[in-house]
Order: C-alpha cells, then sequence, then structure tokens
C-alpha cells in the first residue's frame, strides 16, 4: 500500500520544500518517490483535525497508509518506509515516542499532575526516542525507553495508521481541537474502539520541544472536560 504523508503548513505549496524541515528533508528521498506520496494542506489556518480528517475522508476508495507529521520535522531515517511497514504489521496504529501507561487528567503522554503541579511522569514508562534541534546532526537526543512497545497515548509529532483501519472504525480526530491534545484525544478514542498502538524505531529530529502557551492551556480545559477519568 502507498503511504501518504499528511502535512499541515502556514508556508505556501511552492515554499513548503524550501522552507519548512519536512520538505527539506522530503526532497532527498527521491529514491522512494514510487512508495510515497505527498499531502499537503498550504497556507493552512485551520485546526489539524480537520484537514487531518479531510485526509482520510480522500482516502475511502483509495486505500492509503496514511502519516501524519508536523512540518517542523526532520526525517532522517533511509530506511523509513521498512520500518513503517514493520510497525503497522505489529500494532495497528504507530508512533515514535509515547507511554505504556495512562493516568487520570494526564495533561501530556510524558507528563501527568501531581497535586496542581505538573511534572514528568516516572520514565520507566515511557517508550521510543525522538530527537531536537535545527537539523542535522541533532543537538539533544531522548532515548525515553524501548521502541516496539504496546503503549496508551501517543506523541502527535508522528502518527501512522492504515486508511482502512481509520474507515473500519470510524476513528477520526475531534475537530472541537485545533493544535493540542488532538493527539491525546485520538489516543483515547483508539484505545475504546479496542485498537493496538505502539512506538516504533523511526529516526526523526523534531525542531520543537513543545511549550505551555496559553492556547495549551485553553485546549487542556476541554479535554478535560471531555475525558475527565
Amino acid at each position: 500500500m502507498i503511504i501518504r504523508i499528511v502535512c499541515a503548513t502556514k508556508s505556501s505549496e511552492e515554499a513548503f520544500f524550501s522552507d519548512t524541515a519536512l520538505g527539506r528533508s522530503l526532497r532527498r528521498f527521491t529514491a522512494y518517490k514510487d512508495q510515497f506520496e505527498l499531502r499537503v494542506f498550504a497556507n493552512n489556518s485551520l485546526g489539524l483535525p480537520e484537514v487531518y480528517n479531510q485526509a482520510i475522508a480522500e482516502t475511502v476508495n483509495v486505500p492509503r497508509i496514511l502519516v501524519f507529521m508536523h512540518d517542523d520535522i526532520h526525517l532522517c531515517d533511509l530506511f523509513w518506509p521498512q520500518r513503517l511497514a514493520e510497525g503497522l504489521a505489529a500494532f495497528d496504529i504507530v508512533g515514535v515516542v509515547g507511554n505504556t501507561r495512562r493516568l487520570p487528567r494526564q495533561p501530556s503522554w510524558a507528563l501527568v499532575f501531581q497535586g496542581d503541579a505538573i511534572v514528568w511522569d516516572e520514565r520507566r514508562h515511557f517508550s521510543g526516542s525522538v530527537a531536537y534541534g535545527k537539523g542535522i546532526p541533532a543537538e539533544q537526543i531522548d532515548v525515553f525507553g524501548p521502541s516496539g512497545q504496546e503503549v496508551k497515548l501517543l506523541d502527535g509529532l508522528f502518527l501512522a495508521a492504515s486508511s482502512e483501519t481509520l474507515h473500519r472504525s470510524a476513528l477520526r480526530f475531534d475537530q472541537q481541537f485545533k493544535f493540542h491534545f488532538y493527539d491525546l484525544d485520538f489516543c483515547r478514542q483508539a484505545e475504546n474502539l479496542g485498537l493496538r498502538m505502539g512506538t516504533w524505531p523511526i529516526s526523526l529530529v523534531h525542531e520543537s520541544s513543545g511549550s505551555f502557551s496559553p492556547a495549551w492551556l485553553t485546549e487542556l480545559t476541554t479535554y478535560q472536560n471531555k475525558w475527565p477519568e
């Protein structure tokens, strides 16, 4: 099955390949041009769930492996199509980092509440690896835990699933979220549907490590209202 990479970007379609980490990365993979295609939502101002759901709808009669990626990711793995196929043979949904457990009110795959404070969860529950920086080589590599483990939560920087799995289960992204918590919500829905999620070793460099912005705090309230337990 052909891989379709789905990405929303504020850049124009032309500038995507020169101005974004993902665009520049994909230019290097011309040897795999028969194995993957790209669906870019250029000049985007919509929430990620809205454009991701549109990308899913476009595969009703055209089965694809869908990979939802941020535009600030350097895709480094020379063998990523093979690794992705291996991951999806083991799990219904694949990511690169996640948590093997889920706690009530958990605000991130990696963070938990301790009283009213947000703190890192115990690393023994983490799975997967990701690098951070503005290019290759990366400035920092975080090995959170062994990859290839079944998890309860995945980071939304990279999410992959067969379109057939998504259509069969009717799993979609919740459009009340915009740019935060859509990934945790997606995982909560997947868990309720009985889908297996796991991490897989795919080499990425992410330009952003995240932040607690006002928008993040607003969507945290939305998320916890939907999933209070």
